[in-house]
């Protein structure tokens, strides 16, 4: 079967890993949540995983640089989520350590990929 570049990422395999953690976990939320914090959650989540697939089908560094940076700022939002969801009870502090460290990963990783096309443009 095919793959495409986006697969072949670190970041996006890693984002996939985090957005299965982030609907597992959800999926014990109250259900007066299910369209507050368990849909911003998902949906943000999963934005990590789409935006890394477009940014590396774009031509441009720019524009890959943009769509990463876009990557990037929604595990941002998901980290802020997963906080007040820590916050309100919904997880526990260990849960919470642990998302946190693989977000700290993943934006590591997201970093990287932004400083090589920063560093190839500039050779």
């Amino acid at each position: 079967m095919h793959q495409f570049s986006f697969e072949r990422l670190t970041a996006w395999q890693l984002s996939r890993a985090f957005v299965k953690k982030i609907y597992q976990l959800t999926a014990g939320f109250p259900e007066e949540e299910k369209y507050g914090l368990v849909s911003q959650l998902r949906r943000a989540s999963i934005s990590i995983s789409s935006n890394l697939a477009e940014g590396s089908s774009r031509l441009s560094a720019n524009d890959q640089i943009r769509f990463y940076q876009y990557s990037y700022s929604s595990l941002m939002e998901v980290i802020n989520q997963l906080i007040i969801s820590s916050d309100m009870g919904y997880i526990s502090d260990e849960q919470l350590i642990e998302l946190r460290k693989d977000g700290h990963e993943l934006s590591n990783v997201i970093n990287g990929l932004v400083k090589a096309i920063n560093t190839n443009r500039n050779s």
